[in-house]
């Protein structure tokens, strides 16, 4: 073994090494607890950037321990892997920052951080799975971790999400298993194949294959969120406001439309999906979901469930720009699994600031909070206007790529429903924005002093609630305006599609 095949499992064993340590810690030794989280972030900050130098010099990263007669733990370090570690990754840092100050004062914050530390290693090694085994065998051990986040609180309300939370993805997870069982008596467990591994494998196998991609999409549609699997996502928002973020923006449901991804592109390959002509009932279901999820939105008076049905709707992005069969639609789903990761999370930390500090949790409490917190507010104004579309922000790119690749697999109408979702979404995010910034609200908060110093501006809120919400806002905006230099996520994007399309 040399250290390329070293660093993909040394990526996943920084997060896992550091959880199964902070399981023993007792809960006063705070600093201890600290040390080893933000000692676990930096080194596989570290090392994803030496995997992301290796790959962009031509560099393979391979490990591969023999699991089943037929089958083997793979992990691999392609493009599209980094990708995922790489949002992944730095959304671990940021959230584990704001995490630290949002729950300074719990109680079972080593639980909570050992199981924290298990779901992103869950994450990191979905990512980086060469097969489908593997990826199995990592989407669930990310339901089993995070399901004790869900129910951190404890309180009947949290027990509740929780069994809904389970029922779902471990249905899922058993629909994903009976297709991937399929497919492996099919055609063994190769490789993840840029173009797919079984784009030459038609005739007599053809319906079956048809009937292990709808029993994986189904599977994998659960933690995407894809209607009519979704019912999990509003009820988990129960969780603390970092597990929400974690949910919305880096693991759960980036886990089902990532692995939608590895099938569509590295397992069937486009012309097979197109041969099987699954791909339009795919592209149709989300489309509903888009539409589903924004006029849900608009109905919700609590904000994060209101953020939760947004989830619902923006997600269904990725699906449908794989569906279109495209490149450039492939480009705008790629690109907005990192867009949407960066905005979502911003909008996550924001509720979690005006909750924490000023007691906000609906609609209607947030009248003149752009007075009181400043910053917080312009974070989740610069969040919001990027889940609209509108430009130089994140995810006007997104979009903007997912309407193109619709004119070019000549699926027109899609614009249709992109141009309604754009709308639906203004008219649930502007109200949020016209009352934070210029609604008045005088004597509304409570007397006593937020977590903070209580002065505007720095002060509004606790510095590690703050700076995480300011750095991922700054990089929504700062991933739109640099979106033609080569090292922005776009720039990727468009590698990993030239590889997938032999382009």
């Amino acid at each position: 073994m040399n250290w390329t095949s070293l660093l993909p499992p040394a990526i996943v064993l920084s997060s896992l090494l550091p959880g199964l340590l902070i399981f023993s810690l007792a809960e006063h030794q705070e600093r201890l607890r600290v040390t080893l989280n933000l000692a676990g972030v930096t080194i596989k900050l570290l090392l994803v950037g030496l995997m992301l130098w290796g790959v962009s010099q031509g560099m393979q990263f391979r490990f591969e321990l023999p699991l089943v007669p037929g089958g083997s733990l793979l992990l691999s370090g392609d493009a599209l892997a980094l990708q995922f570690v790489s949002l992944s990754s730095l959304l671990w840092l940021t959230t584990t920052l704001y995490a630290i100050g949002y729950l300074q004062r719990s109680p079972l914050r080593s639980r909570f951080f050992g199981y924290f530390s298990l779901c992103v290693s869950a994450t990191v090694g979905l990512a980086l799975a060469g097969n489908l085994l593997t990826f199995l065998l990592f989407y669930e051990l990310l339901t089993l971790a995070t399901f004790p986040l869900v129910v951190h609180r404890g309180t009947p309300e949290a027990l509740r999400a929780g069994r809904v939370y389970l029922a779902y993805t471990l249905g899922g997870g058993s629909l994903l298993l009976f297709g991937v069982a399929l497919l492996h008596a099919l055609g063994g467990s190769p490789e993840f194949v840029p173009g797919g591994y079984l784009a030459a494998q038609m005739g007599t196998q053809q319906p079956l294959l048809a009937v292990a991609l709808v029993l994986m999409v189904a599977g994998l549609g659960v933690k995407a969120a894809l209607l009519p699997l979704h019912g999990w996502l509003p009820q988990a928002m129960v969780a603390p406001a970092p597990v929400s973020a974690l949910l919305h923006a880096v693991a759960v449901v980036k886990a089902g439309a990532f692995g939608i991804i590895r099938v569509v592109y590295d397992v069937y390959g486009v012309e097979q999906v197109e041969a099987l002509g699954l791909h339009l009932p795919l592209l149709a279901l989300a489309a509903m979901t888009i539409i589903y999820g924004s006029v849900r939105a608009l109905q919700q008076q609590e904000l994060k469930k209101r953020l939760a049905f947004s989830t619902v709707s923006q997600v269904s992005y990725i699906t449908l720009g794989v569906a279109l069969l495209g490149p450039l639609a492939a480009v705008g789903a790629l690109v907005h699994l990192v867009h949407q990761g960066l905005m979502k999370v911003t909008l996550f930390y924001c509720a979690g600031n005006f909750a924490e500090t000023l007691g906000v949790h609906r609609v209607r409490e947030m009248d003149g909070i752009g007075r009181r917190m400043p910053l917080s507010m312009a974070a989740f104004t610069l969040g919001a206007l990027g889940m609209i579309g509108v430009p130089p922000i994140a995810g006007f790119i997104s979009k903007w790529y997912l309407g193109l690749g619709a004119l070019e697999s000549g699926h027109d109408w899609v614009l249709l429903v992109l141009v309604g979702s754009g709308l639906l979404n203004a008219a649930y995010f502007l109200p949020l924005l016209w009352r934070g910034w210029f609604a008045r609200a005088p004597g509304q908060w409570p007397d006593e002093q937020p977590l903070g110093t209580g002065r505007p501006g720095l002060g509004e809120t606790h510095w590690m609630l703050l700076w995480p919400t300011l750095l991922t806002a700054a990089l929504a905006l700062l991933v739109g305006i640099l979106a033609g230099s080569g090292l922005s996520p776009l720039a990727w994007s468009q590698l990993i599609v030239n590889r997938e399309f032999g382009l």
